[in-house]
């Protein structure tokens, strides 16, 4: 039985980039049973805890606003929720805000509309210059499509790579004895496709250049509670 639905704001930090999406669940899942948390279940032969990410993080990146749906069987208040959580938290995983929503509301998966990605990387010195660089993003963004392949193990993806972007912004680009750049990107992430930065800057002339990818915000749909 579902008593309340608790959103938790927190911040995946460099400890644990390279871990999986799957394995953040599991993160999760062992640090509130830790601290007592009256986790709810699914019914069924495997029960599985009613916790749900608002959506997966590549590995490697890092996230500060990263969204978390926990459903409990007994009423915590939030504050609350955040003490108990406090001790048990693991390295590289911060909580930062716990607030409640109506356990009506649509998935928080399906309420998620785009994200926001901070992104810095390094290149040799001859390999582009930041005006070739700016005139690539220029280029895409003005493109009414881009065609675009996804290869993963032995299947092949074809998509429109250009409707997953809503903006990208170069923000600096510091040439020493290697160049240095950073870059913001805005990115669909929704039931339709989402954007993955890595293959943007593939798009742009920048593949295999990012030092840090850094998703600084989630951004949900407004819709109301069912009923």
């Amino acid at each position: 039985m579902i008593a309340q639905r608790l959103r938790i704001e927190f911040a995946k930090g460099d400890a644990i980039r390279f871990i999986s999406h799957l394995d953040l669940m599991r993160v999760w899942h062992r640090t509130l049973r830790r601290a007592a948390v009256p986790l709810a279940y699914s019914e069924g032969f495997v029960p599985r805890p009613r916790i749900s990410l608002a959506a997966p993080l590549s590995v490697g990146a890092t996230g500060q606003a990263e969204l978390m749906d926990v459903y409990l069987e007994r009423r915590v208040s939030p504050l609350t929720l955040m003490k108990m959580l406090r001790p048990q938290m693991p390295d590289g995983l911060e909580t930062s805000a716990v607030e409640e929503v109506p356990p009506s509301l649509p998935s928080l998966q399906s309420l998620v509309h785009s994200a926001e990605y901070s992104v810095t990387g390094c290149l040799g010195t001859a390999s582009q210059t930041r005006t070739v660089v700016e005139e690539s993003i220029s280029e895409f963004l003005a493109a009414k499509e881009f065609p675009w392949q996804h290869r993963r193990e032995d299947e092949t993806r074809e998509y429109d790579l250009r409707r997953l972007v809503f903006d990208i912004r170069l923000r600096s680009w510091d040439e020493g004895p290697e160049i240095e750049y950073s870059m913001t990107m805005n990115l669909r992430a929704d039931t339709e496709g989402t954007g993955r930065p890595d293959q943007v800057l593939a798009a742009v002339g920048l593949p295999d250049t990012w030092v840090s990818i850094h998703r600084s915000a989630i951004v949900l749909q407004r819709r109301q509670a069912k009923g």
